[in-house]
């Protein structure tokens, strides 16, 4: 067998194989690399606000604001939160060349994550509205972001580990 007019030998075909998972090596660790510090940020005050305006939805009367509001303030933070996710992954794409991915996350991080956090956020709504007690969305909150900073020290020693 021939590659670029060169007969590959055994020596050659182990060469060409390592530095493909070189090549798969280092485009993971890219992907794995942290978000930045400003979409970090942004993530982790999204995330701490939710558990507030689900609440603020969802109580039975008017709680500190409208329920109009609530859902107006919901649906701008979405909106500010997809446009600042959408030019944090396209600067990202820019330069690094590769966008980053929660799939290189181990999956015993990941999976709890997934399942976790919509309930803690919803749930502190629900047993806010059950109860009255704003603690449970404080509570949620904090939570929250506390979840999106390990989160992202996750992402950081992955990166550290496989740079």
């Amino acid at each position: 067998m021939e590659t670029n007019g060169v007969p590959l030998t055994p020596e050659g075909a182990r060469a060409a194989l390592a530095d493909a998972e070189h090549i798969r090596a280092s485009a993971t660790a890219l992907s794995a690399t942290p978000w930045p510090t400003w979409f970090f940020v942004t993530l982790t005050l999204y995330i701490a606000a939710l558990p507030i305006v689900y609440g603020g939805i969802t109580a039975d009367s008017d709680w500190l604001l409208p329920r109009p509001v609530w859902i107006g303030i919901m649906l701008t933070i979405t909106a500010v939160y997809g446009a600042l996710f959408a030019v944090a992954a396209k600067a990202w794409r820019t330069q690094t060349g590769v966008a980053l991915r929660l799939d290189v996350l181990p999956k015993r991080a990941t999976v709890p994550l997934v399942i976790g956090l919509p309930v803690l956020l919803v749930g502190a709504a629900l047993a806010f509205r059950a109860t009255g007690q704003p603690v449970w969305l404080i509570a949620a909150s904090l939570a929250g972001a506390t979840a999106s900073a390990g989160f992202h020290l996750a992402f950081v020693r992955l990166h550290r580990k496989s740079a």
